[in-house]
């Protein structure tokens, strides 16, 4: 392929694309951080915040560059139809003269003159046709290059937008499953520890049925494989204020010794006074949701909200307003 044709055919190929201008997408934290992670979920929320706010500058910036970019593909796609008369003009003489031409010319010279005229002339056209095909190479080469840096922009572009919204979605959710902010008043660490999975787990998912054999640690009463486990990951999760599990009588969990109560103070039972006892409840909530599947928990109650791991979070008006303890139940 001669230089003439290749320069006809990147033209060609320059001519049919055109930029594309990616539309910008819609724009974390559950589980457990990193060491520099912070404590609470709320500064979570916070740093995810801040990174958002920067990487939609960066976006915003990323958007600015790829326009900028456009237009200069439009520009260097104008100067090649601007040439394309030229480009197709060489074209054609190439093909109607051919690498004979030339020596044809200066045979056709019958005087001395005549023949340094026809070589002037034809050094002149060919420096005239160099010139035009530099022109048009140079104006291709740097429409590639813009269109290269084009595609890249966009691609940065698309990953940022894909790294906010998944941000986004995971710094909601968590926040979401700890039951909000306004329930928490942001009192809750951004992560729990990990309790080990409880008995009776059976090869589908599900749980066997359990019954109230073993010593409740509590009380004198009894309490279920599954709750005396619940009530061990809980304490060792760092939780050892006081509790209560069996109590007899009643139609609920606790006289199957399948519930427990954790009290916000060291012994007793009172409401949450103060930001301590409130994120005790909050973390010790947290935790139990976090865990949910591994412990086999049944419903959670703090706080005058109940929440059930098939619905989430509901406003709760039973005897009892619950803020003076956290209720477990388990299956």
């Amino acid at each position: 392929m001669t230089p003439v044709v290749s320069v006809l055919a990147a033209l060609a190929i320059l001519a049919g694309a055109a930029p594309a201008i990616a539309a910008p997408s819609t724009p974390t934290p559950s589980g457990h951080a990193e060491d520099d992670e912070p404590k609470l979920l709320t500064d979570v929320i916070e740093l995810r915040n801040r990174e958002y706010s920067k990487a939609k500058s960066k976006l915003e910036k990323s958007k600015k560059r790829q326009l900028e970019l456009a237009m200069e593909v439009r520009r260097a796609q104008d100067e090649l139809e601007a040439l394309k008369p030229h480009v197709t003009q060489i074209a054609a003489q190439s093909y109607r003269t051919g690498r004979i031409g030339a020596v044809s010319m200066l045979l056709e010279s019958d005087a001395p003159d005549s023949f340094v005229r026809r070589a002037a002339a034809l050094d002149e056209l060919n420096m005239v046709n160099g010139q035009k095909l530099a022109e048009v190479t140079a104006v291709k080469n740097r429409a590639e290059q813009a269109k290269l840096a084009l595609d890249a922009e966009v691609r940065e572009q698309q990953k940022l937008t894909n790294d906010m919204a998944r941000e986004s979605r995971e710094a909601e959710k968590a926040l979401a499953l700890v039951g909000g902010k306004g329930f928490t008043g942001g009192l809750v660490d951004a992560t729990s520890p990990v309790a080990r999975i409880a008995p009776g787990r059976t090869a589908d998912g599900g749980w066997r049925s359990e019954s109230c054999s073993e010593d409740d640690p509590t009380t004198s009463g009894c309490v279920t494989p599954r709750t005396l486990h619940a009530y061990k990951e809980v304490r060792r999760a760092g939780f050892k204020r006081f509790a209560g599990c069996y109590r007899p009588g009643g139609p609920w969990e606790h006289p199957k010794g399948k519930a427990c109560d954790w009290s916000l103070q060291n012994s007793g039972f009172a409401p949450w006074h103060n930001n301590d006892t409130r994120m005790y409840g909050n973390n010790l909530t947290a935790f139990l949701i976090r865990n949910a599947d591994r412990l086999g928990i049944y419903y959670v109650i703090w706080n005058r909200q109940i929440w059930f791991p098939a619905t989430g979070w509901k406003s709760y008006s039973g005897p009892s307003n619950h803020t003076d303890h956290v209720h477990m139940s388990l299956l």
